[in-house]
């Protein structure tokens, strides 16, 4: 393993990774930084929290001139990796006095428009700078260096369409970067179109099977709930992330761990940008202790101190098995990922254990455990709904008589009877007695 010193010799931008105590790199790092100081695209297949951030980073501090308008860009696929990568750069730069902000939906586009008039180096979201484009809001003919972080998860979110746009507004002389987690065809057709005789490096490693134990559950169509509780209280448990696959679940996991003593939270698309951002503060902050998540937490965001991975639901993609287990045991730390199996996820885990051969998963036999009866999630809806019926017309108006259905019965008194039907699923979760 070489040392920054003999990969950097910018000595202004050594001195700046020496302040940050970066002792020695990353293999992404090591391999990828002389390539992108010499200027060349690159595509860094590497896993969550491996330091491509720094690695980039070096890249736009050499492009980057202080007050000579926007020069880099950074494409991430979620508000909270954004924020998170343009902390990260805020540090990398700070320096050399370079201006950053970060763009993306969920918040006030006027505030993001009045801070992209001074700015060199911009992290967003596709679908709010494709907004900011169409008002004429961002100006993209500078750009010196592009980026798109966790490239894969953006094409998974339907970003394609939305990415070729941004890319299309950029000048051709620059310099592009793919960060991804996989190197797939559409990875691989996107650079042939977009980018000049990338180099591709390969650095994946997803799971250090010296430090991180998986086992599983099974047959547990009416104890999943319990043993989630009992695992919890009882195991020797830091932090947990419990991954669920759809938002449903994970409001109902996180209403029910609460009833139960737990202190948790959840994080999923449905929440606003300042309700994430303050779950995962109060998560770092070791204020909760189980943060219950669908895969937009599995992606990207760099998260500390986890030291149990809960599956309570199998993943339909086998690759965010993998995204999730890997939020633990790492930094040299030991870790633990235990699956949580029913007959509904055997098809899942059945495919997972096909793809990765390699993962030494033990079965664990089920505790005796004290059943808990679960509690249903109400009906929460986000947001203002506007249920106000508009006027009958005249000749229903002056009707006289109780109303009444086409079969001669009287009207449900439900008024909204339709609407709680269509959405059933949404509005609660309705759970057998044990």
């Amino acid at each position: 393993m070489k040392s920054f010193k003999e990969i950097i010799k910018n000595k202004d931008l050594l001195n700046t990774i020496n302040q940050l105590k970066f002792e020695t790199p990353t293999e992404i790092q090591e391999k990828t930084i002389p390539l992108i100081l010499e200027k060349k695209d690159v595509i860094g297949e590497s896993a969550t929290g491996s330091g491509k951030t720094l690695a980039f980073g070096c890249g736009i501090i050499e492009n980057t001139e202080s007050g000579k308008g926007l020069q880099s860009l950074i494409l991430t696929p979620t508000r909270e990796l954004a924020e998170q990568v343009k902390e990260s750069i805020n540090q990398i730069t700070r320096d050399k006095k370079l201006t950053v902000t970060s763009v993306y939906g969920g918040v006030s586009i006027n505030h993001q428009i009045s801070k992209l008039k001074k700015v060199e180096i911009v992290v967003a979201t596709p679908g709010r700078l494709l907004d900011h484009l169409q008002r004429k809001t961002i100006n993209l003919s500078k750009i010196k260096t592009l980026v798109l972080d966790e490239a894969d998860r953006m094409l998974d979110m339907g970003f394609i369409e939305d990415i070729e746009k941004i890319i299309q507004n950029c000048p051709k002389n620059r310099q592009t970067l793919f960060f991804s987690a996989t190197f797939e065809n559409r990875i691989r057709n996107l650079s042939k179109r977009y980018m000049n005789n990338p180099i591709k490096i390969s650095a994946i490693k997803h799971v250090d099977s010296t430090k991180l134990e998986q086992t599983y559950y099974d047959n547990l169509s009416n104890k999943k709930l319990s043993l989630l509780i009992h695992l919890l209280k009882e195991e020797n448990v830091g932090q947990a992330m419990i991954f669920c696959n759809t938002r449903r679940t994970t409001d109902f996991v996180v209403k029910n761990l609460k009833y139960n003593g737990i202190k948790s939270s959840s994080i999923h698309g449905g929440l606003t940008q300042n309700k994430r951002t303050g779950v995962l503060q109060s998560f770092e902050d070791k204020k909760i202790l189980a943060l219950v998540c669908t895969d937009v937490a599995a992606r990207g965001l760099h998260i500390d101190n986890v030291s149990h991975v809960y599956n309570y639901e199998i993943p339909n993609d086998t690759k965010d098995y993998v995204h999730r287990i890997g939020r633990t045991a790492r930094a040299g730390e030991e870790g633990k990922a235990i699956n949580l199996l029913c007959n509904t996820d055997y098809d899942n885990f059945s495919r997972m254990t096909r793809d990765y051969p390699d993962f030494e998963i033990k079965r664990e036999q089920t505790p005796t455990l004290t059943y808990v009866k679960a509690v249903k999630v109400n009906n929460e809806f986000q947001g203002k709904r506007n249920f106000s019926r508009k006027p009958f017309g005249k000749r229903r108006s002056n009707w006289k008589g109780k109303r009444r259905n086409n079969f001669g019965s009287k009207p449900s008194n439900n008024r909204s009877s339709s609407f709680n039907r269509g959405n059933s699923q949404n509005s609660q979760v309705v759970i057998k007695k044990y």
